[in-house]
C-alpha cells in the first residue's frame, strides 16, 4: 500500500490515511503507521511524527511534522483550536434540520465488560462541534462536521448523542454494520503557520463513501488549487 502525500515542505506532510491503517501497533500485532514512516522521511534524516490523531477506521488529513520544532508549533496550533478542520461521516438517518452546533461534555468511562468509550457529561471537558446536512440517501445522511474542539472521539459522540444518529459501521456509540467500517472522513486541513503560508490539505472522498452514491461538494469546489506550496 502507497500512501497518498497531499501536502509536503521541508516542516510538514499531510497523508491521506486510509481507513483501517492504525496510528500505534495493535496489541495483537499487524500493520500500522510505523510500518511507513521510514518511506515518509522522503530523503530527510529524521522521521515525521504525527501531531494529531485519527482513529483506525477514520481515513484522510493526518499532519506529520517533520522535525521537533515543527511538531511543539503545529502540537499548540491544535491546543489552541487554530487549526480548521473539515469531517464528512455518513449518519443512519436524516436530521430535521439542515444545520447546527453540538455541545456536548465528554468524559471517559471504563467497564471490565466493555472497555472504555466516551460519554456526555456535565462535568466532563468542553466539547463543540458545527454540522450541515450535506445530501441524504436512502435514510443514509452524509453529513459535513466541522469540531472546535478535538476530544476523543468527538464527532462519533456528537453524531450518536447530539444528532441521535450514529455514524455507520460505528462499533461502539452505533450498530456495527458486517464489513463496514466507522464512516468517518478527515476531508480538509487548513494550519495557520504565522507569516508564513499556511498548511493547506485536502482528501478526496473514499471509494466506500462514493460507493453510496454520495459526492463531496466541497472537494468539487476546490478545483485544481495547488495544495503543496514550496518551502520558502
Amino acid at each position: 500500500m502507497e500512501l497518498e502525500i497531499l501536502f509536503e515542505d521541508g516542516e510538514a506532510l499531510v497523508i491521506d490515511k486510509p481507513a483501517g491503517l492504525p496510528l500505534d501497533r495493535p496489541r495483537a500485532g499487524g500493520v500500522s503507521l510505523d510500518d511507513y514512516i521510514d518511506t515518509l522521511k522522503l530523503g530527510f534524516q529524521r522521521e515525521p511524527a504525527p501531531v494529531h490523531r485519527l482513529d483506525r477506521d477514520t481515513s484522510g488529513c493526518l499532519l506529520l511534522a517533520r522535525n521537533p520544532k515543527a511538531l511543539k508549533r503545529f502540537a499548540a496550533a491544535f491546543e489552541e483550536r487554530l487549526v480548521e478542520k473539515r469531517y464528512l461521516g455518513i449518519v443512519t438517518g436524516v436530521p430535521a434540520e439542515d444545520e447546527g452546533t453540538i455541545a456536548l461534555s465528554l468524559s471517559k468511562v471504563s467497564t471490565a465488560k466493555d472497555g472504555w468509550r466516551m460519554i456526555p457529561a456535565r462535568k466532563g471537558k468542553p466539547a463543540v462541534t458545527h454540522w450541515r446536512k450535506l445530501d441524504t440517501r436512502d435514510g443514509l445522511t452524509l453529513i459535513e462536521f466541522r469540531p472546535e474542539t478535538g476530544r476523543t472521539h468527538q464527532i462519533r459522540v456528537h453524531a450518536a448523542s447530539g444528532l441521535g444518529m450514529p455514524l455507520l459501521g460505528d462499533p461502539v456509540y452505533g450498530t456495527k454494520k458486517a464489513g463496514a467500517r466507522t464512516m468517518l472522513h478527515a476531508a480538509a486541513l487548513t494550519v495557520p503557520r504565522g507569516e508564513k503560508a499556511p498548511i493547506v490539505a485536502i482528501a478526496p472522498l473514499p471509494a466506500d463513501f462514493a460507493a453510496l452514491g454520495f459526492v463531496d461538494p466541497g472537494f468539487e469546489d476546490s478545483g485544481s488549487e495547488d495544495l503543496s506550496p514550496a518551502d520558502d
